[in-house]
């Protein structure tokens, strides 16, 4: 009698007590898989490793990290939509999630909808990288050769609707060029192709083309940041060099609309403290992130002005569907 009184108990504080509560006791329970929609080795897959990574080690839980690449994050974004709202399943994505929407508008998810923001993880600029073959070693220099040759160079990207796709397409509006799009499923396969010479440039995220122009296989013209970024200041921004043109790639973690907040807070406040972890800081430095953090409320705004920015881009570019 007495067991069934305290079960009987039990069952009424539970149903009683805050969302808080339940959440940090009992979360996670089992596996948390976080959906990334490039390949391995990427810039939005070290990301999701880096927080992985962090959550297992505070929530003591087991973070998962699943590679679903394709259609420019689409595909995993798709599944993260459908996925059960119970914070075991969420997504890696960035500033693409918020383009392609505005390109593709029969996609069957829209990233406000149906997503809830989690944490703004870090941001790096593009670096505008060419082979050397092209024998360019500004930006000038290589705008008159592109001009010389209307499409004859082709410049790879981490798919159509993608932040380098869209970027380029405006760097070569804002220039007067014509070139030749070749989307691949991910930054290192468009980097190989990069070294290979199978393509002539590509604004790629930093960390795929840093280790490249360190050792003088590839050649860096230019950042598309609105500074000088810390992990290759000798590299001048478009604005420097002439082009009135800035914006940075910036990583993020979402779970599906409905999520309780009580665990989109709980990842919040955990994935902060550990984007302040030495290890963190010193992983995010050295691949040229700039970390961002801030609220789920932060994380928002950060998205309400990514969408407007990148419509503006769309439509100046004449991309979309």
């Amino acid at each position: 009698m007495k067991f069934a009184h305290a079960a009987a108990v039990a069952a009424v504080l539970a149903a009683v007590a805050p969302p808080s509560a339940i959440a940090q006791d009992h979360y996670p329970s089992k596996p948390v898989r976080i959906v990334v929609g490039f390949v391995p080795g990427s810039s939005m897959d070290a990301v999701a490793r880096l927080m992985a990574n962090e959550w297992s080690q505070r929530l003591k839980g087991q973070f998962v990290v699943e590679n679903r690449p394709g259609a420019a994050s689409a595909i995993a974004a798709d599944i993260v939509a459908r996925a059960p709202k119970d914070g075991y399943t969420l997504l890696t994505g960035g500033t693409v999630n918020v383009s392609t929407g505005l390109i593709n508008s029969k996609q069957a998810f829209d990233i406000v909808r149906d997503f809830s923001p989690v944490i703004a993880v870090a941001g790096q600029p593009m670096i505008l990288a060419v082979h050397p073959s092209l024998g360019v070693n500004t930006l000038a220099e290589f705008i008159a050769l592109a001009k010389s040759k209307p499409g004859a160079l082709s410049y790879g990207s981490t798919g159509i609707g993608a932040t380098p796709h869209l970027f380029t397409e405006l760097f070569a509006q804002r220039t007067g060029i014509k070139m030749t799009h070749v989307p691949y499923q991910g930054s290192p396969q468009a980097t190989t192709d990069l070294l290979a010479g199978r393509i002539e440039l590509m604004f790629s995220p930093a960390t795929a083309v840093l280790p490249h122009i360190q050792a003088g296989t590839l050649k860096a013209l230019a950042v598309s940041s609105a500074k000088r970024t810390a992990a290759a200041p000798q590299v001048p921004t478009l604005k420097e060099a002439g082009v009135d043109l800035d914006a940075t790639v910036w990583f993020a973690i979402w779970a599906p609309a409905g999520t309780p907040r009580a665990v989109v807070d709980l990842l919040s406040r955990t994935g902060n403290e550990g984007l302040k972890s030495p290890e963190a800081q010193a992983l995010l430095t050295a691949q040229g992130f700039d970390p961002i953090g801030g609220s789920p409320d932060d994380f928002a705004r950060l998205q309400t002005e990514e969408l407007a920015k990148w419509k503006a881009a769309v439509q100046a570019a004449g991309i979309g569907q």
